[in-house]
């Protein structure tokens, strides 16, 4: 007799390789420990996910997408504004173990940009593609919107990276509200020029 198909296991096992990512890390990520920590075997990790490797990418793309939701619900006055509240959140205690994995992700997939194609596209064409949407929303040309856009996600990235790094608050913090209020101003320029 066969045991009933849990609906459920694919999603339960999403989770549970994502907090294991962010407790573990990439580097030396092996199947046979995360299947023994998940209670399953390699093989059944291969089932579901074809390879380490795309396992992986899939996992990341979770992880983005969570961000996504989280940061794209920003109601604020300005842009400017609302990339301070995403710099809140993105600085706040509990989102750096995803950067630390993020930044770990982006520096293995550097390494190996066939294995990671789809990472590498993603972390920048989807982050991109947000940004630029909503600054067409506010009638910056498209051309115009990609510049500021890839301005605001390496600036964001950079500051991050840095805080990781450093966790020294108050020196990043005010670069950070000094990096918005130049960006505010340069928006406001190019607003004018329309």
């Amino acid at each position: 007799m066969s045991r009933p198909i849990n609906e459920k296991r694919p999603e339960e096992l999403r989770n549970a390789i994502v907090r294991y990512l962010i407790k573990h890390g990439l580097t030396g990520l092996s199947l046979r420990p995360l299947a023994k920590a998940l209670g399953c075997t390699p093989r059944v990790l291969l089932y579901h996910f074809g390879s380490k490797e795309k396992m992986v990418v899939e996992m990341l793309a979770q992880v983005r997408q969570g961000q996504r939701v989280a940061y794209g619900r920003i109601e604020e006055a300005s842009f400017t504004e609302g990339y301070l509240t995403i710099w809140k959140r993105m600085s706040a205690p509990d989102s750096e173990p995803l950067f630390r994995l993020f930044f770990e992700a982006y520096g293995i997939a550097l390494r190996s940009p066939r294995l990671y194609k789809a990472f590498l596209h993603d972390t920048i064409q989807n982050w991109l593609q947000l940004m630029t949407h909503e600054l067409e929303g506010e009638r910056y040309q498209c051309r115009q919107a990609r510049a500021i856009a890839t301005i605001v996600l390496a600036g964001l990235r950079g500051f991050m990276l840095d805080f990781c790094t450093t966790h020294d608050r108050k020196r990043v913090d005010e670069a950070v509200e000094l990096w918005l209020r130049s960006l505010d101003s340069m928006l406001t320029t190019l607003k004018e020029a329309l």
